[in-house]
């Protein structure tokens, strides 16, 4: 991938939106983009988990897990899920753990923080609903683009 997400801003402006919630890369993937799946989960990752091992067909999945640090939505094993389905990244509005796991996966994996308790398994949460943080709505169908400045999200496709 050769794009920036400060290129494709000053290209595209008006039709992006940029996140201002500062996260942390953990995967071995620093720049990545794909269409958008969404979950909003409040410490459960059952959602997260079952829709990783979906075929990911270059999306990202975008968590809205409140902004939670108490437990952690991803870890090594659902991210590996992850990669043998064909997913971009994951952007976590919350936490992940076993970080040096997940720095060896060829995944992008953007998140607050990391914890190294695991999350409940109840199910608990909605799937392929619109989540907003960091002043962005993330629409299931939009587009992320992501890099080492940030993430941004477009209605359409702006870069391939």
């Amino acid at each position: 991938m050769t794009f920036t997400t400060a290129d494709l801003f000053d290209a595209h402006g008006d039709a992006l939106s940029s996140c201002v919630t500062q996260f942390r890369s953990y995967g071995s993937r620093t720049r990545f983009s794909g269409e958008i799946e969404t979950v909003r989960c409040l410490e459960d990752n059952a959602l997260v988990k079952q829709v990783l091992g979906t075929p990911g067909e270059g999306r990202v999945l975008v968590v809205d897990g409140g902004g939670s640090l108490r437990t952690a939505l991803l870890g090594d094993l659902i991210a590996a899920s992850a990669v043998r389905n064909g997913w971009s990244g994951v952007i976590i509005n919350g936490a992940v753990r076993d970080t040096v796991a997940l720095a060896g996966l060829e995944l992008g994996v953007k998140a607050l923080g990391s914890n190294p308790r695991r999350s409940a398994k109840e199910g608990r949460g909605e799937a392929g609903v619109p989540v907003t943080f960091g002043e962005v709505t993330f629409a299931p169908g939009d587009w992320l683009y992501s890099d080492e400045d940030g993430v941004v999200v477009s209605a359409q496709r702006v870069q391939d």
